[in-house]
């Protein structure tokens, strides 16, 4: 877990993946059906939508995937400049609308389908299993699984000298950004008053996995203990039933008797891809608490999560200035910059990040804009000026 969910070393990498839901421009609260979106990505399609696809990536590198709903998402191969990053998933953007506009299909503005309920189209073990795993626990499992899409920002753990703090500060301003870009409000007509109903899905899918991961001195045996003590939701075999056979955990499998195997590295890895916190460590910090931006507005979050993370001294003034609203997760998915708390540590995040701006490759032109648009943002969110 330390060596490979917290690989530390020079903070140097950014990477975005982009998910939105998938509409008839006609109409759309129509069902998406499996056939018209495979028809529509053609040879970008993934085997788990269609099983001999060549799943060809876009032309910038970047593979093309979806989501257990129809949902489709891009992951950006990771760059070093963040201008080389921005123009990478401003073409793959591009190029994905291209793929669906002959089919009649166009990308939602939402993180959640505010027009359709939940509806998985994906028939494969895994989604199986983890509905078969949350259903007991209320509808929040299947609406997450199927009616949300997130914008998810990837940045480098840095020194581990820096770690721990890295770490503390992307949790803290989690409520803040949070309710900054909230951007589903509701999902199929329910939860319009939610300023994030998808923060609020993925709170009430699964405690022990969605529920953001402990802020402490060691982050790394903490995390350790949560992903043995976890669960195991899907068991690798043959054929299409992944169901495990009794209730256990990982640390159950690995004491023995859980299963008439020992797991493997194979299947802790597995079982990795299997926990959904706001932040996840995967070798970097995968930040996925921001809902999917409406369309063209994906860059000011990307670029303000970057400028936070850009030197210790900026994230140490992001740590400061959110620590107070640090556990407001909840707040800020329901009343986001409504809140007032939370309203004045967005604006004093917003402020930093607009001052580290500089600290990016971009041009001067690029950062102006994209400050003005953060303020526009926040004036909108508070229902004030620029302050």
């Amino acid at each position: 877990m330390a060596s490979v969910c917290f690989k530390h070393g020079p903070p140097r990498l950014f990477g975005v993946e982009l998910e939105w839901t998938v509409h008839h421009v006609e109409d759309p609260t129509r069902p998406l059906d499996a056939k018209t979106l495979a028809a529509a990505l053609g040879r970008h399609a993934p085997p788990t939508l269609v099983p001999d696809s060549p799943q060809r990536p876009l032309p910038s590198g970047t593979p093309l995937t979806v989501e257990p709903g129809g949902q489709v998402e891009i992951s950006t191969p990771p760059r070093e400049s963040l201008t080389d990053l921005l123009k990478t998933v401003a073409a793959d953007i591009d190029h994905l609308q291209h793929l669906l506009e002959p089919a009649g299909l166009r990308l939602g503005q939402h993180g959640a389908d505010p027009f359709r309920p939940p509806r998985r189209m994906l028939q494969v073990p895994r989604y199986a299993a983890m509905e078969h795993a949350f259903a007991p626990l209320g509808p929040d499992g299947i609406t997450m699984m199927c009616s949300t899409a997130g914008l998810q920002v990837c940045l480098d753990f840095g020194w581990a000298r820096d770690l721990p703090k890295r770490w503390a500060a992307v949790h803290a301003l989690g409520p803040v950004l949070t309710a900054l870009f909230a951007n589903s409000p509701g999902v199929n007509g329910r939860r319009t008053d939610w300023a994030s109903a998808r923060m609020r899905s993925l709170y009430g899918t699964d405690p022990v996995r969605t529920r953001p991961a402990a802020v402490c001195a060691r982050p790394a045996d903490a995390w350790a203990k949560r992903v043995l003590d976890t669960p195991v939701i899907a068991v690798r075999r043959p054929g299409s039933n992944w169901l495990p056979p009794r209730p256990f955990t990982f640390a159950d499998w690995v004491a023995g008797g859980a299963l008439d195997r020992p797991p493997t590295a194979d299947d802790l890895d597995y079982h990795l891809t299997l926990q959904f916190p706001p932040v996840r460590p995967r070798g970097y910090l995968e930040v996925r608490y921001l809902d999917s931006p409406p369309h063209g507005q994906w860059l000011p979050p990307v670029v303000l999560m970057a400028a936070l993370f850009s030197t210790p001294q900026v994230v140490d003034g992001a740590l400061a200035a959110s620590e107070p609203v640090a556990n407001r997760w909840l707040t800020a998915a329901r009343y986001g910059l409504a809140d007032p708390v939370l309203a004045r540590a967005a604006r004093d995040v917003v402020e930093l990040g607009c001052a580290a701006l500089s600290n990016t490759d971009l041009s001067v032109g690029q950062t102006e804009a994209i400050a003005e648009e953060l303020h526009r943002t926040l004036a909108e969110k508070t229902g004030g000026g620029r302050s």
